[in-house]
């Protein structure tokens, strides 16, 4: 179990460092997806673990904020893209003074 853990955690921090380190916007998009997917991995392992259902419960529930977040995220960037014709965090200053 320690190894799903590990994984888990590795998914998350690789998630953060996209999220951190990139200024493409899809890129941030797939490094939050990586970073739930991390979350879900460590709920599955410790209900597992636990012998309890509460982790699945919650990879449900993280599952259909992933699902709403990706299709919002994909819209937004959709809108900015027709916009601006970046997707480069540094381009966008719409909501500048």
């Amino acid at each position: 179990m320690e190894k799903y853990l590990i994984l888990g955690s590795a998914l998350f921090f690789i998630g953060v460092y996209g999220v951190l380190a990139r200024r493409n916007l899809l890129i941030i998009l797939m490094s939050i997806e990586l970073m739930l997917n991390g979350v879900n991995l460590t709920f599955i392992t410790m209900a597992r673990i636990n012998k309890n259902i509460d982790g699945q419960v919650f990879f449900l529930i993280v599952m259909g904020i992933a699902a709403a977040e990706v299709a919002v995220g994909l819209a937004i960037l959709i809108s900015l893209f027709r916009n601006k014709r970046t997707v480069d965090t540094a381009d966008i200053t719409m909501l500048k003074g």
